[in-house]
């Protein structure tokens, strides 16, 4: 049996990346060793950023729906309430930024939203499907299951986890470090008793337990940090140990736990990949980085991984863009990684100076770069124009978030928001202007690739900038065109009307990995 990607693993990376390929037309199976989906919590959160991607993929409304925005956090120590935190405080709603906050949620529903929406494009995970071994060649790859069965396929992407099979098998480096000190006790209980409204954090000398609701659930997450022995080892984890840990320093009488449906313990590492691409085989998510779940950037930067690789496999396999494209899969987001190792110790030290000193709660953990919005790649070979290159640091530039922006339809009045027209496979070039009419015209015709056009105050087609929002985000004062790459980032940003503007993105397209 043969694909054109196998992807290894269906966490929330490997479905983010099945659904970025299903979606452009990609041949693509998913296989899972488990025997049954997960159905534990465990990555709770989806940042702003995060959240504007999925919701490219047509998951908005589920999503919101079925998270909590702005949870407030009521913290105690000692059993004494001290004070009510509402979470993502320091974001504000923007014309340029559609969320104010991140979306609590438990993984297992963002899995369970993904693999619907892999559904619609007739995709659907393989389960008790080990992968045992592969080999790899200049025509593909030959992957080995358990049970016997092999698979071809053009690519192979790891998204098998922190444990990872696939970059074992490759001899991937994983450097870093286990804090042995630093280790809790995690699972999923009922709490009778509790305001589902707040997330409870209590914390006294050395030890705290935290139980955070979900929309739609019984269910809490439980976190608790309950010390070790003599041998410095945690006491495993059952709810008999949890409901002793509750009543010794949360001091709620009254309040039972009951029925765990998914208990762990949690160990804090910090290591990455010295590299995610061997061949025509590839590591994504926790199989590349792990790191602190302070400021939760796990899920998140697994996600954006996938996006980033997504669509420079779909081009690829389409034959618009030579395989040299792959390599900026890399090239872009190993500093990523590395920032996001860097950020989320930092955010950890922040918490645990925090505790004893009373500025307790794991808020202390986010802020706004833990949104991941102002995550770009100025730095990236991908990030085109002279331009851009002057410009850096002046507004704007090529390889930074496109930004979003409420317009209205030219023809209707109907309300689009930019990030409306970004859905969807290949880039969007944005013409400002009646006179870049030419320039999106010219580039659709000399590009044979996936490209949408949109033309913003150009007449009556596309869409009026009626609030001059769309032209503030962009910096465009006259006219221009602004490539936006598939994953909603800049990739060239040319000012002015001349018709060869057309020409020069459609020679940036063609010249993509070539």
């Amino acid at each position: 049996m043969s694909t054109a990607v196998l992807i290894v693993g269906a966490g929330p990376a490997g479905l983010t990346l099945g659904c970025s390929l299903a979606r452009s037309g990609v041949a693509v199976r998913i296989i899972e060793k488990a025997p049954e989906f997960h159905r534990g919590s465990r990555g709770k959160g989806l940042n702003q950023r995060s959240r504007e991607l999925l919701a490219g993929l047509g998951l908005e409304e589920e999503l919101t729906a079925a998270g909590i925005e702005h949870i407030v956090l009521r913290k105690y120590r000692d059993g004494v309430h001290l004070a009510d935190t509402r979470s993502w405080d320091f974001a504000e709603a923007r014309p340029d930024v559609p969320y104010s906050s991140g979306l609590l949620l438990p993984q297992w529903r963002t899995e369970e939203l993904l693999r619907g929406k892999l559904a619609e494009y007739g995709v659907r995970v393989e389960l008790g499907c080990e992968l045992t071994g592969f080999t790899q060649d200049e025509h593909g790859v030959r992957a080995v299951l358990a049970d016997g069965r092999t698979i071809e396929a053009d690519y192979l992407a790891g998204c098998d986890g922190g444990k990872s099979f696939v970059r074992k098998a490759l001899g991937v480096g994983f450097e870093g470090e286990t804090a042995a000190e630093e280790m809790m006790l995690i699972g999923d209980v009922e709490a009778d008793g509790l305001d589902r409204g707040f997330w409870h954090q209590w914390f006294g000398e050395g030890s705290g337990i935290m139980l955070c609701p979900f929309r739609g659930s019984s269910h809490w997450q439980l976190q608790g940090a309950a010390g070790t022995d003599e041998r410095g080892r945690l006491p495993e984890p059952s709810l008999e140990v949890f409901q002793d840990l509750f009543d010794r320093v949360a001091k709620v009488p009254g309040v039972r736990l009951a029925n765990p449906t998914w208990q762990s313990t949690y160990r804090v590492n910090v290591r990455m990949a010295d590299r995610f691409r061997d061949g025509r085989v590839f590591i994504v998510g926790d199989a590349a980085h792990v790191h602190s779940i302070a400021g939760g950037l796990g899920m998140n930067t697994g996600i954006q991984d996938a996006f980033n690789l997504g669509w420079k496999l779909a081009l690829v396999l389409g034959g618009h863009a030579g395989t040299g494209l792959l390599d900026t899969y890399e090239e872009e987001r190993l500093p990523v990684a590395a920032w996001t190792l860097k950020t989320s110790n930092e955010g950890l030290r922040r918490i645990v100076e925090g505790i004893p000193a009373g500025r307790i709660g794991t808020d202390v953990g986010a802020n706004a770069e833990t949104s991941t919005l102002g995550v770009g790649y100025r730095w990236s070979s991908l990030s085109g124009g002279a331009e851009e290159r002057a410009a850096e640091g002046e507004g704007l530039a090529a390889g930074d978030r496109a930004p979003d922006a409420p317009c209205r339809d030219a023809a209707t009045g109907r309300p689009v928001r930019l990030f409306e027209k970004f859905a969807g496979p290949g880039h969007t070039l944005l013409g400002f202007g009646p006179d870049s009419a030419k320039a999106l015209a010219r580039a659709g015709a000399e590009y044979a690739g996936p490209l949408r056009t949109c033309l913003i105050d150009g007449g009556p087609e596309g869409l009026d900038d009626h609030e001059g929002h769309a032209r503030a985000a962009y910096g465009m004062e006259g006219g221009g065109v602004v490539l936006v790459r598939p994953d909603d980032y800049v990739a060239l940003r040319l000012t002015g009307n001349a018709p060869d503007r057309g020409a020069a993105v459609a020679d940036h397209l063609r010249r993509l990995g070539r």
